[in-house]
């Protein structure tokens, strides 16, 4: 009755043990939600998906080699990729621990034995070598699931890496094409400068003979001779901009190999791609960031419901089997075997709110990864609605700004024409010319902006990305 008894305390004593170590997380919980709209002037109609390799679209050799060699070298990108690469390892890393872990030992030890501890004589006092050569098991019984939800944690992870590398893609390819299409903008413009300088001599000639034949002063002399450094000053500072440009393109593809000004193919309409697609309604799936920001969501949640799992009990299986003895001499006989098995339980009883600042760290994060992914969707809502008024506005304005180049053409021919006769001043020539070489310089400007707009657009819409099924964690 006595033995009864005394089982039945320690089983109730147990039973306390276990319902104090299981401390609360009451009151805990996460304060963001999230929010994911409508895309606003989207179509319901189905819009194909843009080509990964969009560039190719403007039909652009040099493009294309410069865009491609980018994503095989561009440090950036490669960060990137060795971010992945981790978090593909901790993915391992964390699968590894829901299974059994086995180490070898091999202990040997001279040591000298107390005289007043435990060991008899001639054992107390002696100096004898010990030795030790067995197998170490251990085997964590995830009952409350906390190596679960740290796998699913590290995958989440694992898949925003992914989702990273392919917006560092898209980033990266666009700012090539940017960069590149900034270059052939300047090209353009220094062929409206040269063309400025050439005209400008030209009528330094007729300002000459003019003057020369009594017809004209020195006044339009001087007026002449003065636009001729103005042009050379703008080539100038158009050359400085091209090489300034060609920098940050050689940076980008992380090589020298990029081309020069006079190199570059023309400004022209067709270069600015096909007919603008329609905003489609998913655009957010289309859209690499949005998933990293959806994928770290999941983490987060994960690493909540780990710390939730730190608040139960920490089960594992333990044994061992091998040889131990005093002296080295019989380590390998049979009879020097040792075994042991047993389960072995670790609840928290008093931490001092360890478990829930955890907890509450956690939650944090769960918070911030919800915010950051409600501020990436209203991001990539502002960059579509931008790119497709970009693309739209910028046809608008190259229409009316050719009929504007043609006016201003027609009337600088009068205006030379006049002069020549005798019935104008060389004042309303410059006046002309002034108009005509502004608008050049506008078409060149919106003939790049065109592209420009077109990789905005591009970007905006996901890039081409397609988000893969599964992440390979080997």
């Amino acid at each position: 009755m006595n033995l009864a008894l005394h089982r039945g305390r320690l089983a109730g004593l147990a039973a306390a043990l276990l319902l104090a170590g299981c401390a609360s997380y009451k009151g805990i919980e996460p304060e963001a939600s999230l929010r994911t709209p409508a895309v606003p002037g989207a179509t319901s109609e189905p819009v194909a998906p843009v080509s990964a390799e969009w560039w190719k679209d403007f039909g652009d050799p040099q493009l294309d080699r410069l865009v491609q060699q980018a994503l095989a070298d561009n440090p950036n990108l490669g960060v990137a990729r060795a971010r992945l690469r981790r978090a593909q390892a901790a993915t391992e890393a964390a699968n590894a621990a829901r299974y059994p872990q086995v180490t070898g030992q091999l202990d040997i030890t001279r040591q000298r034995f107390s005289e007043n501890s435990l060991y008899p004589p001639p054992l107390a006092g002696s100096i004898e070598n010990t030795g030790t050569l067995q197998a170490n098991a251990n085997w964590e019984i995830d009952f409350f699931g906390k190596n679960q939800a740290a796998l699913e944690a590290a995958l989440g992870n694992a898949r925003a890496g992914e989702a990273d590398v392919a917006a560092a893609r898209v980033v990266l390819a666009s700012n090539v094409a940017r960069t590149y299409f900034q270059l052939v903008r300047v090209q353009e413009q220094l062929a409206v400068a040269n063309r400025t300088l050439a005209q400008r001599e030209e009528q330094l000639k007729l300002v000459n003979q003019r003057v020369g034949a009594g017809l004209d002063t020195t006044l339009q002399q001087r007026q002449s001779e003065g636009a001729i450094p103005d042009a050379r000053q703008q080539i100038e500072a158009l050359q400085e901009q091209a090489q300034t440009t060609r920098n940050a393109l050689a940076a980008l593809v992380a090589s020298q190999d990029v081309p020069s000004v006079g190199q570059l193919p023309a400004l022209t309409a067709e270069r600015a791609g096909p007919a603008l697609p329609a905003l489609p309604a998913d655009l957010l799936a289309r859209r690499p960031d949005i998933h990293a920001a959806r994928w770290r969501i999941e983490a987060a949640n994960q690493d909540v419901r780990n710390a939730k799992a730190q608040f139960y009990p920490n089960i594992n299986l333990t044994a061992f089997v091998g040889l131990s003895t005093l002296g080295l001499g019989k380590l390998l006989d049979t009879g020097s075997g040792q075994w042991g098995v047993g389960p072995a339980i670790r609840l928290p009883i008093f931490d001092a709110g360890r478990l829930r600042a955890q907890l509450k760290v956690r939650d944090a994060d769960l918070d911030a990864a919800i915010e950051s992914y409600n501020g990436a969707v209203l991001e990539a809502f502002h960059e579509a609605g931008d790119a497709v008024a970009a693309v739209q506005s910028v046809a608008r304005q190259q229409a009316e700004q050719a009929q504007a180049l043609r006016a201003a053409e027609g009337a600088y021919e009068i205006a030379v024409q006049r002069y020549r006769a005798g019935l104008g001043t060389f004042l309303d020539v410059l006046s002309a010319e002034t108009t005509v070489l502004a608008q050049r310089r506008l078409g060149v400007d919106l003939a790049a902006r065109a592209l420009d707009a077109r990789v905005g657009l591009y970007r905006a819409l996901g890039g081409g990305y397609s988000a893969p099924t599964e992440v390979a964690s080997h």
